[in-house]
């Protein structure tokens, strides 16, 4: 059988047509493995980008925690010295001034014992009092009680005693 240039232009044809499938099939499959390795890779890289974006975003975090808690405990620290040392000092001092109100109420009950001390002792002494003036004694009487007195202590009559 003897081929014609028609037979030739088919047979070229239908083995164009048979190459052609083989590339596009043989193009389509490297395609599809090329996408599925490039998912692959995007998936990984896309993991590998949220761990290191999470442990950023922890650091980040961190960093931020550290930034504000320092100057709240300083400050928490700083009013609490103040405010206890100012609890401290009204402290020490209400005591104080309770103590001296306890002691002046004190002294002014002993002041008013002294005073009617006195009051009793000048009324069963009859005003007489004893005075010693440059090692010399003296009692003092109450005005009018002598009419020519031989010694006068402070405008009131008065005897002189023996230094004996």
């Amino acid at each position: 059988m003897t081929s014609t240039p028609n037979d030739v232009n088919v047979r070229l044809q239908s083995r164009m047509e048979t190459d052609r499938r083989h590339i596009e099939e043989a193009a389509a499959s490297e395609l599809r493995q090329l996408g599925e390795n490039l998912r692959a890779v995007a998936n990984g890289a896309l993991h590998t980008i949220e761990a290191d974006t999470g442990v950023s975003v922890k650091r980040t975090r961190v960093i931020l925690l550290n930034a504000w808690l320092r100057p709240l405990v300083v400050g928490l620290t700083i009013f609490v010295g103040i405010s206890g040392g100012s609890w401290g000092l009204m402290h020490w001092l209400s005591t104080g001034i309770q103590h001296r109100i306890e002691t002046l109420a004190t002294l002014d009950v002993q002041i008013e014992d002294a005073r009617e001390t006195l009051a009793e002792i000048e009324e069963t002494t009859w005003g007489v009092t004893l005075l010693e003036i440059e090692g010399e004694r003296f009692v003092v009487l109450p005005d009018g009680t002598l009419d020519h007195p031989p010694w006068l202590v402070g405008g009131r009559p008065a005897l002189k005693l023996s230094s004996e």
